[in-house]
């Protein structure tokens, strides 16, 4: 199972449950610097308040699951934004 999947997985429903969708899930290597982007939908436009609820809502689940070894930077962000 890759690592996108596990966390699809780990926090798909907490996202749901707070009345966003989770579009999709990218673990990258930008330079020497990875990222796992977590790219978030709903009814209406996502704000930057959203994006920061989200982050508080599924950084302690990835802190207590650790489903990635290496190093990281969470960015969560909009379909719009993760189109670009």
């Amino acid at each position: 199972m890759s690592i996108e999947e596990k966390v699809t997985n780990l926090i798909k429903s907490t996202i749901e449950e707070n009345g966003f969708k989770l579009d999709k899930v990218e673990y990258v290597k930008e330079g020497r610097t990875y990222f796992l982007r977590i790219i978030i939908d709903k009814d209406g436009v996502v704000d930057v308040e959203d994006t920061v609820k989200v982050f508080h809502l599924v950084s302690p689940m990835l802190d207590e699951d650790d489903p990635i070894e290496d190093a990281y930077y969470l960015d969560v962000c909009s379909k719009e934004k993760g189109k670009e």
